[in-house]
């Protein structure tokens, strides 16, 4: 099973949002790195939080901050590992013998305001996860951090590093992954008991990719009042989260 730290922390970067974190009692930031060269009042600031809460602190060259951000340009200096407590490796969820497990899963969804989006629908609406891929998909930072109101601090993240290596892995486990497509054979919870299943949510402009479109048992749509006309994949994932949580 994978133990990549990816899979345990999501990484704040820039002064503003790690001063925000390092503020908030309800998350535990396991390390902060500083840039050599950072200097100012909110860095000031910024360290004196991570000494009144005991967290460790690095001060190391720009070039490491970048390299744990992935983000030179924004991250301002600093860089923080928060611990997200519910985020673990797909993989770990496999090997659960639970009879019932529905799932959203990324494929090449680019926004980082539709990853957050989609994180803070299925966390409410209560899915047991969303598998989001290392590649192809942002980082879960700032943007994305913010868009999900802060919910993707303790939404039930999957990680595995492609999707159509862990949708493999899931069908041999026994789910059914599902496609969402105006040409569906059948409409969304029509007639079906999705127990152990994945929905896929394609790119914002070109849908589910060829990599994955092989994986889909079956394509779904949702039912729509004009023809033509297509949700965004924010949107479309509320709408698969609610669905679910109804059945």
């Amino acid at each position: 099973m994978s133990d990549h730290p990816r899979d345990r922390f999501l990484t704040v970067y820039g002064r503003k949002p790690v001063l925000e974190v390092l503020a908030d009692p309800a998350r535990e930031v396991a390390k902060l790195f500083v840039s050599q060269r950072a200097r100012g009042p909110i860095v000031d600031e910024i360290l004196a939080q991570a000494a009144a809460r005991s967290v460790a602190v690095e001060r190391v060259s720009p070039e490491r901050v970048s390299r744990i951000s992935r983000r030179p340009k924004q991250d301002q200096g600093v860089a923080a590992d928060v611990r997200a407590p519910a985020m673990r490796p797909l993989a770990a969820l496999l090997e659960e013998d639970a009879p019932r497990r529905r799932l959203l899963a990324l494929d090449g969804v680019t926004t980082p305001a539709n990853v957050g989006m989609i994180l803070r629908s299925a966390t409410v609406l209560g899915l047991d996860g969303v598998i989001v891929p290392r590649r192809g998909v942002p980082e879960i930072g700032p943007l994305v951090i913010k868009a999900s109101a802060g919910v993707a601090f303790r939404a039930r993240i999957l990680r595995c590093e492609r999707l159509e290596d862990g949708l493999s892995d899931a069908k041999l486990a026994g789910f059914g992954v599902y496609g969402l497509s105006d040409r569906g054979a059948r409409t969304l919870g029509e007639g079906a008991l999705y127990d152990r299943a994945i929905f896929v949510l394609g790119n914002e402009t070109e849908g589910v990719g060829e990599a994955v479109a092989p994986l889909v048992d079956e394509w779904l749509r949702i039912p729509m009042a004009e023809d033509g006309d297509s949700l965004n994949v924010a949107a479309a994932a509320a709408v698969v989260a609610y669905a679910l949580a109804r059945g």
